[in-house]
């Protein structure tokens, strides 16, 4: 399975119904903000997402204006799958297949994350992608989009690992973030990555040079398209709908896949 392979069976019908008749009737950003409590660390995200029927699709950006989201508005699937902006084709490839194959009536485990405060539901959320990430102590973990409450947790289970993210600077612990994570693929056993990397580009290159490494992805952007590549690279998929964890204090859904969807 290719990125190309997926948009092909879309645009053909064979996962659900015709993209030329699945229009958008929403289009919004969500622009976050973060600092937890105790953490010397703040960051910000920018994602856009796209209502299909009940279903909505997202991909993180680093910005994108205003009238670009607004002009998605009632254009179909089919349409913006051709949009020159790669976040909105991921975004409405992802918003297409959540209503077609909705993750409540997949084969992914659902996991719940607990009401808390922003620190407890990252930790939490952290703590559910390490368990099924499963590094052994000793494992080197190329880390694709560092998030410090899953370099926490991998340091909890006796794991080293490489951070890796193309915004520059330093973990939560003063360790250098390395900008290009097909450099360090080869000191490293596992590889745990962002679904960013799909809306960036960078998402099958990783793949190809991952060589048969376990790879496992934590996906706000594209939680409905990346577990179609699980047998194709990818080992397993934390797959995590909007709303995502950070924007409510109450209970939250993640959904773990081990298998790719049924055609």
């Amino acid at each position: 399975m290719t990125l190309a392979d997926l948009v092909d069976l879309v645009r053909g019908g064979t996962l659900g119904p015709d993209p030329a008749k699945c229009a958008v009737s929403v289009a919004f950003t969500t622009r976050q903000g973060v600092r937890h409590a105790t953490r010397d660390q703040s960051y910000r995200n920018t994602v856009i997402s796209l209502r299909v029927a009940e279903a909505v699709g997202s991909c993180a950006v680093d910005d994108i204006a205003d009238a670009e989201v607004h002009d998605c508005v009632g254009a179909t699937v089919a349409d913006l799958l051709d949009h020159p902006a790669p976040a909105v084709r991921t975004a409405a490839l992802d918003a297409y297949l959540m209503h077609a194959r909705p993750h409540a009536r997949s084969n992914a485990r659902t996991v719940t994350i607990d009401p808390g405060d922003s620190l407890a539901k990252s930790m939490a959320r952290a703590a559910a992608v390490v368990d099924l990430l499963d590094p052994a102590p000793g494992d080197r973990v190329l880390v694709v989009g560092v998030v410090n409450s899953l370099l926490h947790h991998l340091r909890e289970r006796g794991a080293t690992y490489v951070p890796c993210d193309l915004r520059p600077g330093s973990t939560e612990w003063g360790e250098p973030i390395v900008p290009d994570a097909l450099s360090a693929l080869p000191g490293c056993d596992l590889v745990l990555a962002s679904g960013m990397t799909l809306g960036n580009g960078t998402f099958e290159p990783l793949l190809r040079h991952a060589a048969g490494k376990p790879v496992v992805l934590f996906a706000q952007t594209a939680s409905a398209v990346l577990p179609w590549f699980i047998g194709s690279g990818v080992r397993a998929v934390s797959a995590e709908p909007y709303p995502f964890f950070w924007l409510d204090g109450g209970p939250t859904t993640i959904h773990h896949y081990t298998e790719r969807p049924a055609c």
